[in-house]
């Protein structure tokens, strides 16, 4: 046996040199295209998820796509760096699960940039001091996110991107209490933003039921607070973990396991066509018997998907209202362009808020 796992790891040591000698040929023709590009944008959102697209259908396992995804938009994101340093600023604090849609879309070669509300995320990409910002927009169990959808009508920023971000609860504590083998004897305070703590109430209920939940700013603030007291917990996210240095003592505690948070990536100009693209839209029509129909009809005359439809209260009067729309495609294509056209005959507000890569 010992001989065989010595042929197998000399095998794997040959297979990791072979990796890293592509690896860098492929970061070598990375700074080969930034040269090309010039001062052009480095981050290219379409031209990325081609590539996680290509890769998870040509994947033949036994990884699984999603792990090959991961592996690669590291690699995407350390050759990008080799071109220039990208800033993206989020919804602070650090290790939030804002911070891990920043991860998840940019990897972690970019340097994050925490902000204290969702209208500063804004304001710090319009002055510049970030290249990227990434908001909340909705969220599978509690609906939209109100400010974000504000703010983007009043923005010159363009939606370039969008995450879809599995919202997974887990249990910190310190690495050296004395947990027991579930890790969970001698827990007496649970710290967690109120959201997170609600999220997880049945699961609180069954394996703690005595022990106090103490709702807080944030669930970063919840880690922390927990990586000073060995009597405490959080719930919280894996980035919250890794950002304090707390061990995972129960995964996925969440009540709703299907509950999931949608990021917009905001930039400087939208996406070109990735081949599967949405572009988002706010629009208003006069207040009259079947106004809304005659905005949103052309689109199912031309065979275009709504996924989305939210309303707005608008600012000029009451009981009058904007509407956020999400539709498949991308503005370029021709067949788009034309309804656009139509609807903004219809319209008395429109505005194109973006063209974007479907997540991946």
């Amino acid at each position: 046996m010992e001989k065989q796992l010595e042929q197998l790891r000399a095998q794997i040591d040959a297979l990791d040199e072979q990796i890293l000698k592509l690896l860098n040929e492929r970061a070598k023709l990375a700074q080969a295209v930034g040269h090309v590009k010039g001062g052009s944008l480095i981050y290219r959102p379409e031209r990325e998820a081609q590539v996680l697209r290509r890769l998870s259908e040509a994947n033949a396992g036994p990884l699984p796509n999603e792990a090959v995804r991961l592996l690669f938009q590291e690699v995407m994101s350390a050759c990008r760096a080799l071109e220039r340093s990208l800033t993206v600023a989020f919804l602070g604090p650090e290790g939030t699960f804002s911070e891990a849609a920043v991860i998840k879309q940019f990897g972690h070669a970019v340097v994050r940039l925490p902000a204290e509300s969702i209208d500063e995320v804004f304001r710090q990409v319009e002055r510049g001091e970030a290249g990227y910002g990434v908001v909340p927009v909705e969220n599978s169990t509690e609906g939209a996110v109100s400010r974000t959808l504000d703010l983007l009508m009043q923005t010159p920023l363009k939606v370039c991107g969008e995450v879809m971000l599995r919202v997974r609860q887990q249990l910190l504590r310190r690495a050296d209490t004395e947990g027991g083998p579930e890790g969970l004897d001698g827990i007496e305070r649970v710290y967690s933003h109120a959201q997170s703590l609600a999220q997880c109430h049945e699961w609180l209920n069954r394996h703690l039921p005595k022990a106090e939940r103490i709702p807080v700013v944030s669930n970063a603030e919840a880690a922390r607070l927990a990586a000073q007291d060995p009597k405490a917990a959080a719930v919280a996210g894996e980035v919250a973990a890794e950002r304090y240095g707390l061990a995972i003592v129960a995964r996925d505690i969440e009540d709703e396991p299907g509950n999931t948070t949608r990021f917009l990536v905001l930039g400087p100009e939208d996406a070109a066509p990735s081949g599967r693209d949405k572009t988002s839209l706010v629009l208003s029509a006069q207040n009259r018997p079947g106004a809304l129909l005659d905005l949103i009809a052309p689109f199912s005359e031309a065979g275009i998907g709504l996924n989305r439809l939210e309303s707005r209260p608008a600012r000029s009067g009451a009981w009058e209202y904007v509407f956020f729309i999400d539709i498949d495609g991308h503005r370029s294509e021709p067949r788009v362009a034309a309804v656009l056209d139509r609807v903004r005959a219809n319209a008395t507000l429109f505005k194109v808020l973006g063209s974007y890569p479907v997540a991946v």
